[in-house]
């Protein structure tokens, strides 16, 4: 694990992706975090399953709770009872960020507000992440990044052909991950800014905000140019037939992206076997090649239907334009960048064996973080308790009466 935040605190009051996310990625960085969990029910998405599919392996490992609470420790308390929040607050005292993703009325009625939070520790960095943001009609609205990141945002919209039936369906937790990590980001800078000035932040990351980023230059460009904003071109269609997707013989993909096609075209035309590309008159510069882009599609899509995806990655090593095989997630785990660079990290499971977490992607001194397992529920509520000075009657009182797990 990097220690480039030891001794940093977190105290994270958030469920599901998008929220812990952050405190993961703080974790991976060498934070304390404290994931703060209903004694009964805990984090909602311990129970989660998608579609008809159990989100465990037969080791009991949930793929949902490992990626975005890896490192911390959680602790079952009962915030909405007295006796849990006066715990909450005592935790709080001794923390350097609140973390939290609980909507504004939510945060209120607990008693949880800028306000509140500060009185318990007026130095405390206090980061919120909310599905459309703290201001506006739709601010006290929950969020998935599904709807919020995914459909209102403009991705799905972004990534939708012409032709097609319907939006392109989202895969889990995708705008979760990246607004995760940009929370944590805004985390770090309101610590430097700590750090410089002895005024702590209060920071804000919405999934909305995080969609709008990432799609940053087709919004740009619908302002300035209308709502079409960027033009489309489909496969059959690019304006640079060497910026484009192709079929190999055994069903595979590959992405051309050789920008500058007029430096790449008679050194792709030579690799691939077709020397006779290089000045036929159709092709002989980007302008020809636009004009004809057609017909251009055709003869390089006959060529890579020739032969298999494995033949293609051996041909095209030397290639300088830049190229990439269109893999699948399970193939990353034989990626050699991906596996040469720690991206994927070895985490060890309660029979012994490993399974691989996702690193974030910052890394420190150019190691990768060291990964731990995320807790199960409750699991550290003891060791928190003593760590804060309680004694095992008081530990054993909240218990009975319900605040802790």
């Amino acid at each position: 694990m990097s220690d480039v935040m030891a001794g940093v605190r977190v105290v994270e009051v958030a469920a599901w992706t998008f929220v812990p996310a952050a405190g993961a990625v703080l974790a991976d960085w060498g934070a304390d975090v404290i994931k703060i969990e209903h004694p009964e029910t805990g984090d909602p998405q311990r129970g989660l399953v998608v579609g008809n599919v159990g989100a465990k392996d037969s080791r009991g490992i949930n793929f949902l709770v490992e990626q975005p609470n890896r490192g911390k420790r959680s602790l079952a308390l009962d915030i909405a009872s007295e006796q849990g929040r006066e715990l909450l607050l005592k935790l709080i005292g001794t923390a350097d960020v609140f973390l939290t993703n609980l909507l504004a009325d939510s945060l209120a009625r607990l008693r949880l507000t800028v306000e509140d939070v500060r009185a318990a520790n007026p130095n405390i960095i206090y980061a919120r992440g909310t599905g459309q943001g703290i201001r506006g009609p739709d601010a006290q609205r929950g969020g998935f990044d599904s709807a919020s990141y995914w459909s209102r945002g403009g991705i799905a919209a972004a990534l939708t052909e012409p032709a097609a039936p319907w939006p392109p369906l989202q895969r889990p937790a995708f705008g979760d991950i990246m607004g995760g990590l940009t929370i944590a980001a805004g985390i770090a800078a309101a610590l430097f800014k700590r750090e410089r000035t002895g005024e702590p932040a209060v920071t804000d990351v919405s999934l909305l905000s995080t969609a709008t980023w990432n799609l940053a230059p087709d919004v740009v460009a619908a302002g300035l140019l209308g709502s079409a904003g960027i033009p489309r071109f489909d496969v059959d269609d690019m304006p640079n037939p060497l910026t484009n997707y192709y079929r190999t013989s055994d069903g595979r993909y590959l992405n051309l992206v050789m920008l500058q096609s007029d430096r790449f075209w008679p050194e792709f035309a030579t690799l691939v076997g077709r020397p006779d590309l290089i000045d036929d008159p159709r092709f002989k510069t980007a302008a020809d090649r636009f004009t004809h882009r057609r017909a251009c599609i055709t003869e390089i899509r006959s060529i890579f239907s020739a032969r298999p995806l494995a033949e293609w990655r051996e041909t095209l090593s030397g290639l300088e334009g830049v190229w990439a095989a269109v893999q699948t997630a399970g193939e990353l785990h034989q990626d050699p960048q991906v596996v040469e660079n720690g991206y994927l990290r070895p985490v060890e499971a309660d029979d012994g064996s490993t399974f691989s977490l996702v690193a974030s992607p910052i890394q420190f001194d150019e190691t990768p973080p060291d990964l731990r397992r995320a807790p199960e529920h409750g699991q550290h509520t003891e060791e928190i308790c003593l760590e804060l000075g309680l004694g095992w009657e008081e530990i054993i009182a909240l218990k009975e009466a319900g605040a802790l797990l």
